[in-house]
Order: C-alpha cells, then structure tokens, then sequence
C-alpha cells in the first residue's frame, strides 16, 4: 500500500482545520447528525462546513469529494506509470 490518499493540494491547503476534521467524517460517509456529535457542534455547523468543502474542493457531493480525495496525484501517476518506450 502506498499510504494516506494524495490531496489535490491547491484546494485541500484552503480548508480550515476543522474543515478537514469535517471532511475526514464526510469521505467515509457519516450523516451529519453524528459529525455533529461526535465534534460537539451543531448540526448545522456541520452543513456549513460541508457546503464550504464542497465549494473549497469543488465537488458536488460526498461521492465527488471521496473521489477527489483516492484519486492519485499527477506525480504518483508518472511514478508509478512511466511512459512507454517509442
């Protein structure tokens, strides 16, 4: 295994602390009333801070954001992946 997923840097480094904590929770698919609880906020600070990592990452959704978030990055692709000989 290669390790905690690449975060597509230019988006991830705009996300707050807790946007991230949000965001941990949200990529695996937890409802917002148990991020809430688990955090010790309200419910709705749960949704803002979703709705702005959806716009900081721009995705539309927890689905799009997992993605986002397994996706490998350019590097690891070149890496992993040399060009074929010509």
């Amino acid at each position: 295994m290669s390790g905690p997923p690449k975060l597509q840097e230019p988006h991830f480094s705009a996300l707050t602390p807790r946007e991230r904590d949000v965001m941990q929770y949200v990529a695996i698919g937890k409802p917002n009333k148990i991020i809430a609880a688990e955090l010790g906020v309200s419910q709705r600070t749960v949704e803002a801070h979703r709705a702005r990592i959806f716009q900081k990452m721009q995705v539309r959704n927890a689905v799009e954001l997992a993605r986002c978030l397994l996706q490998p990055s350019s590097a690891d692709d070149h890496r992993d992946n040399p060009p074929a000989p010509q």
